[in-house]
């Protein structure tokens, strides 16, 4: 059994208790621990601390936005290589574009998702690392 560390960095606790629930069954011979961030500022903390698999980001939260939280991530030695999912109400093609192909996301989810949408995501992504059989 593989625990994968996902950090979900969000301003609304509704959202990181909804990633808990839909995360919370055994996938693929796997277990979910998802640490839920309040804000960006304690997103940044927590991530530097644990170095977790995965980080599940919100875009628009007060004081640090996504967006920071990102760069100063992609900025450090340590945590540059953790992959990043973003997880935003910002719906527009544009910030989709930019988020994948511009500052190179690992993915991004729009709310409101369905467990699938999410879960679909989290595999590719995992996949992708190579660091876990999907």
């Amino acid at each position: 059994m593989t625990t994968i560390r996902v950090v979900c960095i969000e301003d609304e606790p509704e959202m990181i208790d909804l990633v808990r629930l839909i995360l919370a069954r055994k996938q693929n011979n796997r277990v979910f621990e998802v640490i839920g961030a309040h804000g960006g500022e304690e997103g940044l903390r927590i991530t530097s601390e644990i170095l977790p698999d995965l980080v599940l980001l919100d875009l628009m939260m007060p004081g640090m936005d996504g967006w920071e939280v990102y760069q100063h991530m992609k900025n450090d030695e340590l945590m540059k290589r953790i992959p990043v999912i973003i997880l935003t109400a910002k719906a527009q093609s544009i910030d989709e574009v930019l988020a994948t192909h511009i500052a190179k996301v690992n993915a991004y989810v729009i709310k409101p998702f369905t467990p699938h949408d999410l879960t679909e995501a989290i595999e590719r992504v995992l996949r992708e690392q190579g660091n876990f059989s999907a």
